[in-house]
């Protein structure tokens, strides 16, 4: 008897195939359970499942045609009193009534299972007749939310993280002026923080062409967790930096301690609470921005956090020194003086250039006296070991990007309406790393009106690096205009600066 059940066996094998599932694929927990075999026993076991195994591999269209906002609108206005008497409010009352598990909290509280559900095995899922479908989308958008949060908070405590930030080197890398006036200025660095942490959060799967007609959600996720982070890192403006070297420990606390604000975010939207003033679970589920969201790219999230990071902080030490950017005229031409090729930016037909006027220390009597151009602080580092993220080349963009939105008046409240604004259009700013406009706002000088002007000494506007250089400005430079000239001295830190002019006999006028 036990070769002839054996024989059988053997002999209908072949009609059985194994279908193992891709790991990476975005087949949830649930849809994984039941994806196991293929062939004549495909159709019972289906029947075992029930009918939610025909709404697997759900996409944000499915969501939207099946009208999922106004029908859980409607759900919760039905269960209201249910969200309001469950402990766990909306997702144990969702779960209670879709899984028949009044436990189905989805908080972050540690536990790797309290957001896990079987679809295939539940009988009270598959006995929900013509709602089967859009409970199932719930149920996968709530996990996958959940999901999300808690892949934040891995990536946000990294180690790698704090450690690139939590640098001994920052003052004597990219600060070397005369007055040490970057005790207090350091502190607006954390006025950008909490914009580049939701540049972080939006990144992590949720922003770009692929967010689609839900992109309006993930621009509530966004404001809702910078709203969150902002107390937690305003704890650390008056923290004391004795100097410079103080930012990279502080920057890696802000990030680490962001974790709280996804915390917190996590667990008031499966509470069904309003997130920070940006609305409850319903926005940030809107169009099903989440019913098929495939996990956060953790170490994408890393390197945008520290990249953007690093620039903000660079730029924040540059931009209390004599750094600008000058150019404007043609790729190639030496017109208006040949600039340094090793600091040069080439965009749109038109040449850009880095500049630091660098002054000497103590008494000079010659004409170095006068200081010359030189690379920035800390030029040497860009681009390799821990700032490898960071480049001449996307300082240049970055700042012709501010400076094009918003003049010498880029500023943190600029920054985030600008990610905001992006984020409805389906953009990705973190996608763009530190040449994501406003993470560098060095002062910029168009001087590509000087080509056909008749400017005395024109051809030394610009100027190579080196102490045999300097650069003679004997006319409105910035545009061939005297208020925007004034401006940007003024933001390039030159207020009664001379050496400019020195050469020019006649004042130039700014």
């Amino acid at each position: 008897m036990h070769s002839s059940l054996i024989l059988a066996l053997v002999a209908f094998l072949p009609q059985l195939s194994l279908s193992i599932p891709v790991v990476g694929s975005e087949l949830s927990k649930s849809q994984r359970s039941t994806t196991v075999f293929s062939g004549p026993l495909v159709k019972s076991l289906r029947r075992r499942c029930g009918p939610v195994s025909q709404y697997y591999n759900q996409k944000k269209t499915d969501w939207q045609q099946y009208g999922l906002d106004v029908w859980l609108d409607n759900w919760m206005i039905a269960h209201a009193g249910d969200i309001q008497t469950n402990s766990w409010g909306f997702a144990g009352a969702f779960g209670q009534w879709a899984l028949g598990n009044p436990d189905w909290s989805c908080r972050d509280d540690g536990s790797d299972s309290d957001c896990d559900f079987n679809a295939c095995d539940s009988r009270v899922l598959n006995r929900k007749k013509n709602e089967t479908r859009q409970a199932y989308y719930v149920l996968e958008s709530t996990n996958r939310l959940h999901a999300y949060f808690q892949g934040l908070s891995e990536a946000f405590s990294t180690a790698a993280i704090a450690s690139a930030l939590s640098k001994d080197e920052w003052a004597l890398t990219f600060y070397k002026d005369k007055d040490d006036k970057s005790v207090t200025a350091l502190k607006e660095i954390l006025n950008a923080a909490t914009t580049v942490v939701g540049i972080g959060t939006a990144f992590a799967g949720l922003a770009g062409p692929e967010a689609g007609a839900a992109a309006s959600a993930g621009n509530a996720l966004f404001a809702g967790l910078v709203g969150a982070a902002t107390p937690l890192i305003g704890q650390h403006k008056n923290d004391v930096f004795e100097k410079s070297a103080d930012l990279g420990g502080i920057l890696g606390k802000i990030v680490t301690e962001s974790m709280k604000a996804f915390t917190a975010a996590n667990n008031a939207l499966m509470h069904g609470d309003n997130f920070v003033n940006t609305g409850d679970i319903r926005t940030y589920m809107a169009q099903g921005l989440f019913v098929n969201f495939a996990g956060v790219d953790k170490n994408g999230v890393i390197d945008v956090v520290n990249n953007i990071l690093v620039g903000s902080a660079i730029n924040q030490l540059w931009r209390q020194q004599k750094v600008f950017i000058m150019g404007g005229g043609p790729c190639g031409d030496n017109t208006l003086g040949p600039g340094p090729s090793n600091a040069m930016l080439c965009r749109d037909g038109k040449a850009w250039f880095l500049y630091y006027w660098e002054e000497p220390g103590g008494l000079v009597l010659n004409s170095h006296k006068w200081g010359w151009t030189n690379p920035p602080p800390g030029f040497d580092k860009l681009g390799q070991g821990d700032y490898e993220g960071v480049k001449v080349e996307e300082i240049i963009a970055s700042s012709l990007d501010a400076y094009i939105v918003a003049g010498f008046n880029y500023n943190s409240e600029t920054a985030a309406n600008r990610v905001v604004e992006s984020l409805k259009l389906g953009l990705d700013p973190g996608a763009k790393g530190a040449a994501w406009e406003g993470t560098f706002t060095i002062p910029v000088c168009d001087i590509g009106w000087a080509m056909t002007a008749d400017v005395k000494d024109k051809g030394y506007i610009l100027q190579p690096y080196g102490k045999d250089f300097r650069p003679h400005w004997c006319g409105l430079v910035c545009k061939g205009d005297a208020q925007t000239t004034k401006d940007f001295i003024a933001a390039a830190q030159m207020n009664n600066f001379q050496s400019p002019k020195h050469m020019c006999g006649d004042d130039p006028g700014y």
